[in-house]
């Protein structure tokens, strides 16, 4: 059975999406820790960070790093925090996450946002993607 995540990238369920090449696909959490959480997946399904071949890995991280640069102009942050915790969905992910304090890497303190501001987040880290 395919996870949420395959499901958003085939277009079944729909997302904010911020970026997408041949082999990942980033876009924003929809439960955020803060404005401008960004999950970053690998289109292939592997449930464990470990269990990726060493290419997929490295790309996940280089596909990573320019979602992160890219977020780190569009949303006013003091850095950019990263996470992989893979327990809440078998498909591996990293959470790109702006940080203003502490409390937002802890995933205890969410924001609600509308789906306007979803959807100019989503468009301005997009934009910022070199």
């Amino acid at each position: 059975m395919s996870s949420i995540f395959t499901k958003i990238i085939n277009g079944e369920i729909p997302s904010y999406k911020v970026a997408e090449d041949e082999n990942f696909f980033a876009f924003l959490d929809i439960n955020p820790n803060a404005k401008g959480h960004t999950l970053v997946v690998p289109k292939k399904e592997v449930n464990k960070l470990f269990d990726l071949d060493e290419a997929t890995y490295n790309g996940l991280m280089s596909f990573s790093r320019k979602v992160a640069l890219a977020l780190e102009k569009a949303v006013p942050c003091k850095r950019i925090g990263v996470s992989v915790i893979g327990l809440e969905v078998p498909h591996v992910h990293v959470h790109l996450i702006p940080l203003h304090s502490m409390q937002n890497i802890d995933f205890k303190h969410k924001v609600s946002l509308t789906k306007e501001e979803f959807e100019e987040t989503a468009k301005s880290i997009a934009e910022n993607i070199q």
